[in-house]
């Protein structure tokens, strides 16, 4: 397999393929007890792999008429995360870029392409509680809609060593989710982890993937 630190190519693997994963339909999708509860059958491929890359975080997605969720894992670690509500891009946690148009030839977001953060602390008077919220695509053509307060969900168990999140976006967040007439979405996430580094789903570092939709893959929404 090949190594970016070691292989004299100019160009990664995973510039050389269009990815698509299916992502299987869960019900209920989301609960305020709980949040997701996905099985190892809803992981993502580390697609990271190919270009070399040690995958540290067990990434997990689900979708239902309700909307798309997310359950990730990072362990090995050594300290909580670094997360501040101010500093959202830097801090620890996944980040999820989503075109529900699937529109993957273009290079500049469009009003169905969304950005959201996921943070597994930083939030509240103690900055002990998770952070879910929207940012904005660089570039972008036209900006999506903006989300309403406490519409985006998240969940999460902390600690020194690991820490596992829930992550869930609601229907009405998303413009033009149609999973029925349209079961294909652009999609990427990054997982970023200042002590084990970054994660990426497609295009990883090197590439525009926060702003270009061309460097993301393809997912399929299945029963």
């Amino acid at each position: 397999m090949p190594n970016p630190t070691t292989d004299n190519s100019l160009i990664h693997p995973r510039f050389l393929f269009r990815f698509a994963a299916d992502v299987r339909r869960c019900d209920p999708l989301w609960s305020a007890e709980r949040g997701a509860v996905l099985d190892k059958s809803y992981r993502l491929a580390p697609f990271g792999e190919l270009d070399g890359e040690n995958p540290f975080a067990d990434v997990r997605m689900a979708w239902s008429p309700q909307g798309l969720a997310w359950w990730v894992r990072v362990g090995q670690r050594c300290q909580l995360p670094w997360c501040r509500e101010s500093r959202l891009e830097e801090s620890d946690g996944l980040q999820v870029w989503i075109d529900t148009r699937a529109t993957s030839g273009v290079h500049r977001a469009s009003r169905y392409c969304h950005r959201f953060v996921f943070l597994p602390r930083g939030g509240g008077r103690s900055a002990g509680e998770p952070v879910a919220d929207q940012l904005l695509i660089t570039r972008a053509r036209e900006n999506a809609r903006p989300v309403a307060v406490r519409q985006l969900q998240a969940l999460s168990q902390t600690s020194e060593q690991a820490y596992e999140m829930s992550a869930f976006v609601p229907a009405d967040a998303l413009g033009g989710f149609d999973p029925a007439a349209q079961p294909r979405l652009g999609f990427t996430y990054s997982v970023i982890d200042r002590e084990r580094g970054l994660q990426t789903f497609s295009a990883g570092a090197g590439f525009p993937y926060e702003e270009d939709p061309s460097c993301w893959a393809e997912v399929h929404l299945v029963e």
